[in-house]
């Protein structure tokens, strides 16, 4: 199963359900690896946006497996940055 990269590159904690516990969980782009430390993150910040990584070998038998990577914890806010 390919991922579209265009719809499925961030993902919010209510895109996941809101869980409440690490673990694996299937949706519908794959596994998805969430830990201890991304709730905690998303508990701070309720609307933290996580990009989502694909693991490079992707298991025939369970699908594609992904982790959270960088997270924005302002998405579609302004930008922290200033240009001159």
């Amino acid at each position: 199963m390919a991922v579209d990269k265009t719809t499925v590159d961030k993902i919010t904690w209510d895109r996941v359900g809101r869980v409440t516990e690490p673990g694996r969980y299937i949706y519908t782009f794959g596994w998805l690896t969430i830990t201890a430390d991304d709730l905690e993150i998303w508990k701070q910040y309720p609307q933290a946006a996580f990009t989502l990584l694909q693991d490079p070998e992707p298991h025939e038998a369970v699908g594609e497996e992904f982790h959270l990577g960088a997270f924005d914890i302002a998405p579609g806010g302004p930008s922290p940055f200033t240009t001159h």
